[in-house]
């Protein structure tokens, strides 16, 4: 069965795995031990489900947009709110359950990569809860262009380690991570923020994130009676949607949508298209589809998100698209920016940029699917992207 991949080398089909230096083998196989024994102990799930309740603040709701389904005249929209959670995105899930891990492993010391800097925040919100000490790595040119939750970051307590090389985006980021890591492995633990990476990161960011479908499952049920036609959600590193994808693998009637950055153009290093622009290749400890040249290094990208401006993408969506049991495409810049326009002013939600691209391919599908049932992943809120809906929307910011 598709929904219980991967096999216990952490493989998706072809896809996955644990390309590492050997000397973060031991970390690893240590995680997937501790993760392993905690999958089967109550009092962790016990725990998890009181903090993403009464700290985080799930369910989250499962909101119809009237206003928008009836200007599209086609399907019903329903956004899922992960907007809503602390901190802003459904980063919070993830954190929460490898804050337990780490404090199980005996790690008070967390590391974490960020691109549009809510991972950054989910990570530094729980060290603080926790009392782990806390650095954040982020490219040089994320900081700019999220200076907000780079304060809040700071505010939160941790130290915030910009990655001046390559791109200075989130793939670099996630290399510094890395290096990091591999020089304090007995006290570090990576708290790495996507479906991404060698195993057991995948599947196991992958289980942090299954509440979203969960829930959406459930709500979509006793709201309509049936399940949905459609499920959409962007696709940066694929933790919102292999979240939102995963408790609906088996139901085959459901059509599983992914959006990826398209970024300004179908030039390499003008998109983040990966499954369109991209071909399978090891990157940063796993095998999946990457954006690289003739020669194999590997792509620049570009997005009016951070978060969905990557290389590669996580392995399940790798296998998920070869299997043909979720169909990807890509929104661009342009289009992002319109669907967010249209969602503030027919729904009062602002949505971050990522979001912003599941919530465009929904309405460019609704009007050819009249009667179907959409959920659309509202992964993240619009608070941090306010300044690059300001240098895309001049016509707003005048004085």
């Amino acid at each position: 069965m598709i929904s219980s991949q991967p096999d216990a080398g952490g493989h998706f089909g072809p896809y996955g795995g644990r390309y590492v230096p050997e000397v973060l083998m031991s970390p690893l196989e240590e995680l997937q031990r501790t993760y392993a024994e905690a999958k089967q102990d109550p009092a962790f799930h016990a725990e998890l489900d009181d903090l993403l309740h009464n700290y985080a603040g799930r369910p989250t709701p499962l909101y119809y947009a009237r206003r928008l389904s009836e200007s599209l005249r086609g399907a019903k929209i329903y956004i899922k709110r992960e907007d809503l959670l602390h901190t802003g995105a459904h980063k919070i899930n993830n954190c929460l359950g490898q804050a337990l891990l780490a404090r199980r492993m005996g790690k008070r010391r967390i590391i974490a990569e960020t691109g549009a800097g809510q991972h950054g925040v989910a990570s530094a919100t729980v060290c603080a809860l926790f009392g782990f000490s806390c650095t954040v790595y982020m490219g040089e040119e994320d900081m700019r262009r999220q200076r907000l939750n780079v304060f809040r970051m700071r505010l939160l307590g941790a130290t915030v380690v910009p990655v001046t090389t390559g791109s200075r985006t989130l793939k670099d980021a996630i290399s510094e991570a890395m290096r990091d890591w591999v020089t304090n492995v007995s006290d570090t633990h990576y708290l790495l923020g996507s479906a991404l990476g060698a195993h057991p990161y995948p599947a196991m960011v992958r289980d942090f994130h299954r509440v979203i479908g969960i829930e959406a499952r459930r709500q979509i049920l006793e709201a309509e009676g049936r399940l949905p036609d459609q499920v959409i959600a962007c696709v940066g590193g694929g933790s919102n949607a292999i979240g939102i994808f995963h408790p609906f693998l088996e139901d085959e009637n459901v059509r599983l949508i992914g959006v990826e950055a398209g970024g300004r153009g179908h030039k390499l290093g003008d998109h983040a298209a990966r499954f369109s622009g991209g071909s399978p290749g090891v990157l940063q400890g796993t095998r999946s589809y990457l954006l690289q040249d003739d020669d194999g290094q590997i792509a620049l990208t570009h997005s009016v998100s951070a978060g969905l401006d990557y290389a590669s993408v996580g392995p399940e969506h790798a296998f998920l698209h070869d299997a043909a049991r979720a169909q990807y495409g890509a929104c661009c810049d342009n289009d992002a920016v319109k669907a967010a326009v249209t969602l503030c002013r027919l729904e009062g939600i602002i949505p971050a940029l990522e979001s912003a691209h599941a919530i465009a391919e929904a309405i460019r599908r609704a009007p050819a699917y009249p009667g179907q049932i959409f959920i659309a992943n509202l992964s993240g809120r619009g608070d941090k992207d306010i300044d690059i809906y300001r240098e895309n929307l001049p016509e707003l910011d005048r004085a």
